[in-house]
C-alpha cells in the first residue's frame, strides 16, 4: 500500500476532491480491497486479530494491521486492549461502522445483479 506524500500535488488533488464530493470522501475511508470485508466480518460482533485473519485468510498480517489502524483512525471501529497476560485486543465496529450494514447489503445485491450480466 503506497502512501501519498502530504506535500504532493496528487495528495492535494485527492483532498480537494474528497472535500467537494462526499462519495469520494466515503470511498477514501472504506475503499480498498480489505476495508469492507473487515467491516463485514465485524458486523457479527467483536473479534480479535486472529479471528479476523481466519475470516479473511488471504490478507497478510501487515495489511490487516494497516487496515485496522486506518479504520480505527477514521472512527469506523474501536480497538480495546485488555490488561491481561498475554494482552487481549478486540476490534468492534462503532455506531458509524454499524451504519455500513445496509450499504454493504446493497453492494452485495448490486454484485449479484452485475455478475449475471457478465
Amino acid at each position: 500500500m503506497s502512501k501519498i506524500k502530504e506535500t504532493s500535488t496528487n495528495f492535494a488533488n485527492k483532498q480537494a476532491l474528497a472535500n467537494e464530493c462526499l462519495e469520494v470522501y466515503s470511498t477514501n475511508i472504506i475503499g480498498g480491497q480489505w476495508s469492507l470485508p473487515i467491516c463485514y466480518a465485524l458486523l457479527s460482533g467483536k473479534l480479535r486479530f486472529g479471528e479476523i485473519k481466519k475470516v479473511l485468510p488471504n490478507i497478510t498480517e501487515r495489511m490487516l494491521t494497516l487496515e485496522l489502524k486506518k479504520l480505527e483512525k477514521n472512527k469506523v471501529l474501536t480497538r480495546k486492549i485488555y490488561p491481561e497476560v498475554p494482552p487481549r485486543v478486540e476490534y468492534e465496529l462503532t455506531t458509524i461502522g454499524y451504519e455500513l450494514k445496509p450499504i454493504i447489503k446493497e453492494l452485495e445485491n448490486w454484485a449479484v445483479k452485475h455478475k449475471t450480466i457478465l
